[in-house]
């Protein structure tokens, strides 16, 4: 929209990813060769490309179908939705367990799951989040993936603003206080009620 939208409250999240401590703009967007058995790499091979075409993500940088299919693809990330390394997740309305490996999901299918249902995602998050080089696509690729909210220990200072300049609400858990601390499993549906009128370091009420 070329108008500037008031805050709206989040209703009904569930969390995409639940990552811990140290998550870098590397882990989060798009970076390095295509792998073979990626969501870019479906994508492109439904548009009759051989994985020989593929090229790298930023070979690709101005495509956003797969610059999307690529966020969160790194094969280093931590997801303790799942308890393993890799850019999988669960969807979890479905009810899936880990156990279950069928069920696993690329982060984009799942993304695309919840976005087809209507639903808001966040991240849940530990320190440092978003650190590393900065890259515009870490916080582009979150947006498009449906990802409204951040909520971490603490942020890199200029991701943080790239997550506010692209709508992302980058949201930080009250001293002393982390997902372990508040019994979070990466479960939960979350309520994040967010006034009109929004001040640095306000103080907003998480259901």
């Amino acid at each position: 929209s070329k108008e500037v939208c008031t805050p709206q409250s989040i209703e009904g999240a569930y969390p995409l990813l639940f990552l811990g401590d140290k998550v870098t703009t590397d882990h989060i967007s798009p970076a390095g060769s295509i792998a073979r058995v990626s969501a870019a790499a479906k994508y492109l091979q439904s548009k009759r490309l051989t994985p020989r075409e593929f090229n790298s993500y930023g070979a690709r940088r101005g495509n956003d179908a797969v610059m999307t299919r690529g966020t969160f693809a790194s094969i280093k990330l931590q997801n303790r939705l799942i308890g393993k390394t890799g850019p999988k997740t669960l969807h979890i309305p479905s009810g899936q367990t880990v156990s279950d490996q069928t069920e696993l999901l690329d982060v984009f299918e799942a993304a695309e799951r919840y976005q087809r249902d209507g639903v808001p995602l966040i991240i849940l998050a530990g320190k440092e989040y978003g650190s590393g080089s900065s890259r515009d696509w870490a916080a582009k690729g979150p947006y498009l993936l449906g990802v409204r909210a951040v909520i971490a220990e603490s942020f890199e200072k200029i991701h943080r603003n790239h997550l506010v300049g692209m709508g992302i609400a980058p949201l930080q858990f009250l001293p002393g206080q982390n997902a372990d601390s508040l019994e979070l499993c990466g479960k939960e549906r979350f309520t994040i009620n967010i006034p009109q009128e929004l001040t640095p370091r306000q103080q907003l009420t998480v259901q």
